[in-house]
């Protein structure tokens, strides 16, 4: 389908504009959903932010377009889901449901 965006009005352009970026919205929080499905709360994961080295923790929440992890040390961070890497628990470690949460 082809629109000749030259002979719609200024008010058509706005509407036109508002649903495109409508549309944008939706299926960016479609792709971050569908990225989330790969994580449970309760997983270990890494991400790498910039300037800052490789952090590990565990997610506790999912928000609209990214997860909630929770580091040892007690820092909150919202993470896009494209960002994280599932951290394989080392040999000798259990793999369960257990979340050790930081000591206040």
């Amino acid at each position: 389908m082809k629109i000749d965006i030259d002979r719609l009005s200024e008010e058509e352009l706005i509407d036109l504009n508002n649903r495109v970026v409508e549309r944008l919205r939706f299926i960016r929080q479609a792709h971050a959903h569908r990225a989330m499905l790969q994580f449970r709360i309760g997983e270990v994961v890494a991400f790498e932010p910039d300037g800052r080295g490789r952090i590990e923790g565990v997610i506790t929440r999912y928000n609209k377009k990214s997860v909630t992890v929770l580091t040892p040390d007690g820092q909150q961070w919202r993470v896009s889901p494209g960002y994280l890497r599932k951290v394989e628990p080392a040999s000798g470690e259990a793999a369960g449901n257990v979340v050790q949460l930081p000591k206040r």
